[in-house]
């Protein structure tokens, strides 16, 4: 075989199938198009049918082969659902599971009530093991399988009003380390990727705030920010507070609901920036990157891990940016 040829298969999922639940917005949208552009079929869910329809719609016009149903994770009978329609998309084989789909309630944990533990856990975690549960016989069909989870690193580092989600990610890491040594016998690897604050719709809330904002450098040029994707907006307020003086971030008009998001406090925002060395925020393709990895043949001897992309933030100590 040429060289050119071994390259091309350790470097590609062409053939492969693969499950991405949570699939239209966020890491888990970057993880389709990563894992559709490598050569995947892939199919996702989502709660909401128009959202799912228009990603259908645009992945369709990149050439990508994804397929979508409605499916609510933490209900067990729409997961058995979603599984049997994977199992007769793909001949009742699966190559990747990608356990994407995760919630969180910012709250004290002595504030949270016995529902919101329940939706929580039934999210979180019930789910991902149930749908393990039911991927494992497609994933020892398929011959070569990979599961990759999408934890957190708040199932490493104390994380403030995150005690719950991260119990929750915490059992999912330990759940990656066992599955790696259990299901080694049928080829399934078991990893997960454990993210920091990454631009996610939670932040996409604030930079959407400022569409009807037209900024002016003085005497140089005008900058029209909805010309420019969502993931640089942030970064370019920034650049302008520092070449005009002006707090930029002082005068957007941020509507109610981003107002109860942490990440539209701007003194929150610098402290994320301050403990992360790195400096920035995550792009959801940095995370979706690293999960295609995981599951080409070229990370074939990789499994058990639980790897973090979070600028260095969980292995920063006292490190002081400024001085």
């Amino acid at each position: 075989m040429a060289l050119s040829n071994i390259k091309s298969n350790r470097w590609s999922l062409q053939g492969m199938t693969a499950l991405v639940t949570g699939g239209t917005r966020g890491i888990g949208r970057a993880i389709v198009e990563e894992l559709g552009g490598l050569g995947a079929r892939v199919h996702t869910c989502s709660r909401n049918e128009n959202e799912l329809d228009k990603a259908l719609v645009d992945w369709k016009s990149l050439g990508f082969e994804v397929s979508g149903s409605i499916c609510d994770v933490s209900i067990a009978a729409q997961r058995q659902s979603l599984m049997e329609t994977v199992s007769s998309l793909f001949d009742c084989k699966l190559n990747i599971l990608i356990n994407n789909v995760g919630t969180n309630i910012r709250k004290p944990m002595v504030d949270f009530t016995v529902e919101e533990v329940s939706t929580l856990l039934a999210t979180n975690f019930e789910s991902v093991f149930n749908l393990c549960q039911l991927a494992y016989p497609l994933l020892k069909t398929s011959g070569s399988g990979s599961v990759v989870f999408t934890s957190s690193v708040s199932g490493f580092v104390s994380l403030k009003s995150m005690s719950l989600q991260g119990a929750t990610k915490g059992a999912i890491n330990q759940l990656t380390r066992n599955l790696a040594c259990e299901w080694a016998k049928d080829n399934i690897r078991s990893n997960a990727v454990a993210p920091w604050y990454i631009r996610t719709s939670m932040v996409e809330q604030l930079l959407n705030s400022v569409l009807v904002l037209t900024a002016q450098f003085p005497g140089i040029v005008n900058l029209n920010l909805p010309s420019f994707k969502i993931s640089s907006r942030l970064m370019i307020l920034e650049s302008m507070k520092r070449f005009t003086g002006n707090d930029l971030f002082a005068i957007l008009n941020v509507n109610s609901k981003c107002s109860t998001d942490v990440l539209s406090n701007k003194e929150y925002l610098e402290e994320v920036y301050s403990r992360t060395p790195l400096g920035r925020l995550g792009d959801p393709t940095e995370v979706s990157s690293l999960v295609a990895f995981l599951c080409l043949p070229a990370s074939s001897y990789i499994t058990g891990q639980i790897i973090c992309v979070d600028g260095g933030m969980s292995v920063n100590g006292f490190y002081p940016t400024n001085y």
